[in-house]
């Protein structure tokens, strides 16, 4: 009868699952986190030593996408592994909840009723609408195994936070950075409101591209126009729309001008465009002539020209803005309706002309279009100026990066509009901006280069809006002599109420009920005053969150050592929020700034639902488990767009399972094992054998190794790091060299109890490596660890480095002989293919 060794044998005995189930595992541990308060004690730590990552707070409009999964697991990383690592790193989550989505979500509902429903009814639906997505986010971030306060969050449309934006407001109002002005803004006739540039995108729209002669009435004595046919500037648009309300011609001061001779009379265009404009056109270089003696832009300034078809007169102008890189060199040049036109036009005294109604429609001004969407009208437009003779060859269409609404998705204009604005240049707001940019530390570096063009170059900040939610620009106007009152009594009343009812009481009170009894204006001494009826850019809400969280809530420090968000930030929250805090306190409001990319499918395209291929996190979290998701997060470089798809998936969830079995051998080989004497502390180094001592070593690099990863935010560096030491340096090589040492030797032999000694730190510190990431299966893992330990690896301290159990020299001998060991084992497949061996064991 054969003989059952089995009995004999030490087989590994664990009851850690090799199934993960994570799906259901992770209730479980949720619950465990919840019931013991593990978050609340992680944050027992000296608060001297604290690092603040500050919360973006996301909007609260919708369920959490992909964007927003890997945007909060970066943060529970860095907040986890500075908690480990002996740091106070609290993490309180916010949430933006004013503006026009939300409204846009109310007014849908509404329907027919939209128009009729009262303001205060209409905010608080707004506000009902927001906590709901509140709550919902606050549930899908917490199913990601995120830690943080998240029953004491901050919520911009807290009674609190609403007070704070009104106090930052007013400190603006105080300094004398804010002013009322009519000037060209980005406006979406769609939301019918200002945008900020913080809200614009840019895609791809079709134009009509059009050349257009205005001809010269008086050449000043410059120049001889042509006695036949005239002389004209030549102008190149994609916005015919804007053409009724052009006030004048811009060429560049230095750039050298020609005449050129046409059938249709003599043109003047930029020397270094001749060419390219009159093929544009459609002539052949035999159908035209080029004077000689080319004048600068200078020389021609002060030309008085005719409208194409409008009863005005429009004079030519110098600026410094105009460039060779397309048209003709000349600008046709409208104040109302474009940015760099306003500022030259300020510089001329030109009208700040805008015939656009707030819908995109023409007013009554342009008799001929009335009423006509300007997009719609841009034929028509055409057709009036081919009727008058001033259209030079045919349009054509063009495809262009063009502004769109980042709400709506639709195109916007350029609307001069009365705004309120906070001024860039009004106590040096742009250039303390800039270098409090140089002192923060980018992650990755090109971020400073980024923001520092932005704001070097960015317009007067518009904070207004024309909308119903949102927190007024709290601003009282003496309905007399129609100034606005800057009295700090005043804003200091309206402050206080804000505090204690939020900012509703803007629209329950009267604007008397605001001011103090008896109140005259102080300069006109009347008693008769009115509110302001437009509110706060969102930007300026989320931008103060470092007043209203992190300076007033105590368990908090300022500036934050972190903000952490999308590519995108640098020109919102980022941005926003340098200028409030640099604007108020002379200060940036964080330390550093790290961005990550966007989340795109599996080849690179952006998701969207018309393709197809968006994946909500969702489902991956119910199917695979949000384990798999926090190892996306981290298995590959998120400065760049971020790749996922569900072969990417399928791939993470082998490398998951491979670093699980890896932890489970481990687990079955340490259940006989008496830890508490099993401390590297306790550790002789020569009761260890060689391949004992350099598992050890390898150990203490994959510490070092890992540890420098966490510090500089390459997570990906962390799971590459984790992935080759589970499958090669551990499952390929030590534990298969272990086995029978395991298995065979007696139970409580000298070589037996030292190899588990080395698993079991080995074990130990590999669950805390990849706690920040693989939160879940490290509190698993943890809890089946045998003998005494903290409550929850995450009350655990981060591993160190030993420097006892470093050995360069061995690594580096074990290093060759792996060399050799992989020629054999090439050499040994060959044969295996050959049918000449079975198996390696076979080899003479």
């Amino acid at each position: 009868m054969a003989t059952d060794y089995k009995n004999s044998l030490n087989l590994p005995k664990t009851a850690f699952p090799m199934k993960a189930n994570l799906a259901r595992k992770e209730t479980e541990l949720l619950e465990f986190w919840e019931k013991n308060k593990i978050y609340q004690k992680m944050q027992q730590k000296d608060k001297t030593k604290s690092y603040i990552l500050h919360d973006g707070p996301p909007y609260a409009n919708g369920h959490i996408h992909l964007g927003h999964t890997l945007n909060k697991v970066l943060k529970d990383m860095i907040v986890k592994f500075k908690t480990m690592k002996g740091f106070y790193a609290p993490y309180i989550p916010g949430w933006d909840c004013h503006g026009l989505p939300i409204e846009h979500q109310v007014d849908k509902k509404l329907g027919s009723k939209k128009a009729s429903t009262p303001i205060l009814e209409k905010r608080r639906l707004c506000r009902e609408y927001a906590s709901g997505f509140v709550d919902i986010q606050r549930d899908e971030f917490k199913r990601l195994g995120v830690f943080g306060d998240w029953e004491n969050p901050y919520i911009t449309m807290d009674y609190a936070y609403e007070a704070s934006i009104v106090r930052e407001f007013n400190k603006f109002v105080r300094k004398g950075s804010v002013y009322k002005g009519k000037k060209p803004v980005h406006w979406c006739p769609t939301c019918i409101t200002a945008l900020a540039e913080a809200e614009v995108e840019y895609a791809d729209k079709e134009s009509p591209s059009i050349y257009v002669k205005f001809k010269v009435i008086n050449p000043q004595g410059k120049f001889t126009p042509d006695p036949d046919k005239g002389t004209y500037f030549v102008i190149w648009t994609t916005t015919p729309w804007t053409i009724p309300a052009n006030m004048a011609l811009t060429l560049h001061p230095d750039f050298k001008y020609c005449f050129v001779k046409t059938p249709e009379g003599e043109l003047i265009i930029a020397r270094d465009l001749v060419k390219d404009c009159m093929e544009k056109i459609g002539y052949r270089e035999d159908e035209y002539s080029v004077s000689e003696g080319a004048r600068a832009g200078k020389e021609l300034e002060g030309i008085p020209c005719k409208h194409p078809w409008v009863d005005r007169e429009v004079k030519t102008i110098v600026g410094e803005h105009v460039t060779l890189e397309q048209g003709t060199g000349v600008v046709h040049t409208a104040p109302g309706h474009g940015e760099e036109d306003f500022e030259i036009g300020l510089r001329y005294g030109l009208d700040v002309y805008a015939p656009v109604d707030a819908r995109g429609r023409f007013t009554e001004d342009v008799d001929e279009f009335a009423g006509q969407n300007v997009f719609k009208a841009n034929q028509e437009i055409i057709n009036k100026i081919k009727e008058m003779g001033a259209l030079l060859g045919p349009p054509q269409n063009i495809t262009h990066s063009y502004p769109h609404c980042w709400r709506c998705k639709r195109p916007v204009i350029f609307r001069a509009t009365e705004q309120w604005f906070i001024s860039m240049e009004k106590n040096q707001l742009r250039q303390a901006a800039l270098e409090e940019i140089k002192k923060t530390r980018w992650i990755p570096g090109w971020g400073m280069e980024r923001i520092y063009g932005m704001v070097e170059n960015r317009p007067d900040w518009c904070i207004s809006r024309q909308r119903s939610w949102g927190v007024p620009i709290t601003l009282i106007q003496c309905q007399k002599c129609k100034e606005f009152i800057y009295d700090m009594a005043v804003m200091d009343i309206i402050e206080e109420e804000v505090e204690k009812a939020g900012a509703d009481v803007w629209f329950e009170k009267s604007a008397d009920e605001l001011v103090p009894p008896g109140y005259k204006c102080p300069r006109c001494k009347s008693e008769e005053f009115s509110k302001e009826t437009d509110i706060l850019d969102v930007w300026f809400d989320s931008g103060v969150s470092h007043a209203a969280v992190i300076e007033a809530d105590p368990r908090l420090f300022s500036p934050a050592d972190l903000y952490l968000e999308g590519s995108d930030q640098h020109r919102g929250w980022f941005q926003s929020s340098l200028l409030t805090s640099v604007g108020t306190r002379n200060r940036s409001p964080y330390r550093a700034v790290l961005t990550h990319g966007f989340v795109v499918d599996g080849k690179g395209k952006k998701m969207s639902k018309s393709l197809g291929n968006v994946i909500a996190p969702q489902e991956i979290t119910n199917r695979q488990g949000a384990e798999i998701l926090r190892l996306w997060s981290s298995s590959a470089d998120y400065r760049e767009d971020m790749r996922i798809s569900n072969e990417i998936i399928a791939r993470l969830v082998e490398a998951y399972r491979k670093i699980r079995n890896t932890s489970r051998f481990m687990l079955g080989n340490i259940y006989d094992l008496d830890t508490s004497k099993a401390e590297l502390s306790n550790i002789d180094k020569e009761d260890l054998t060689e391949i004992d001592r350099l598992a050890l070593s390898m150990l203490q690099s994959l510490v070092k190794k890992v540890n420098n990863a966490y510090e500089s935010f390459a997570f990906y560096e962390v799971y590459h790091a984790v992935y080759k030491f589970c499958v090669v340096d551990m499952s390929s090589f030590y534990l298969d060299i272990l086995k029978d040492r395991l298995y065979t030797y007696r139970a409580d032999s000298k070589e037996r109890r030292a190899a588990q000694v080395v698993l079991y730190n080995i074990l130990k510190s590999l669950t805390k490596l990849v706690a920040p990431i693989l939160s879940f299966t490290a509190e698993e893992i943890w809890s089946h660890i045998p003998g005494e330990k903290e409550e929850s690896v995450f009350l655990a301290d981060f591993p160190a480095v030993n420097p006892e159990f470093i050995d360069e020299e061995l690594e580096k001998k074990w290093e060759r002989l792996w060399k050799i060991r992989d020629e054999v084992n090439k050499a040994l497949e060959i044969k295996r293919q050959e049918k000449f061996i079975g198996n390696a064991l076979e080899a003479k």
